[in-house]
């Protein structure tokens, strides 16, 4: 059985800093790409990062140089680190591997 949980979200002033986690059980992120995306009220979801298989990174570019993602494959997690938050990241945050999805995590940032 494949579960992904996401944690770390919560509410934070703008120019905080959070950090993500999408901690996997039954497929393993050091093979597999995992991908965060977000869905802000009313809006559609949006991809945010994703880490390839093999290390590569690609941001979306309201987070590029803002945002890093990263993973721990020892304990088969993947990382959101967010840096210098606005009030436009407010959203849920999902983790995607393969065909499955998390609940998902509330990001609030208030101005």
């Amino acid at each position: 059985q494949v579960q992904l949980v996401e944690s770390g979200g919560g509410l934070v002033q703008a120019g905080d800093s959070l950090r993500l986690s999408c901690k996997a059980s039954g497929r393993s992120v050091s093979i597999e790409g995992v991908t965060w995306y977000r869905q802000a009220p009313g809006k559609e979801r949006v991809f945010v990062a994703v880490l390839g298989h093999l290390g590569t990174t690609l941001y979306g570019d309201s987070v590029k140089g803002r945002f890093t993602i990263s993973r721990d494959n020892a304990t088969n997690t993947v990382y959101l680190q967010m840096n210098n938050l606005k009030p436009e990241d407010t959203a849920i945050y999902y983790c995607h591997l393969h065909v499955y999805w998390g609940p998902g995590t509330q990001v609030t940032v208030s101005s």
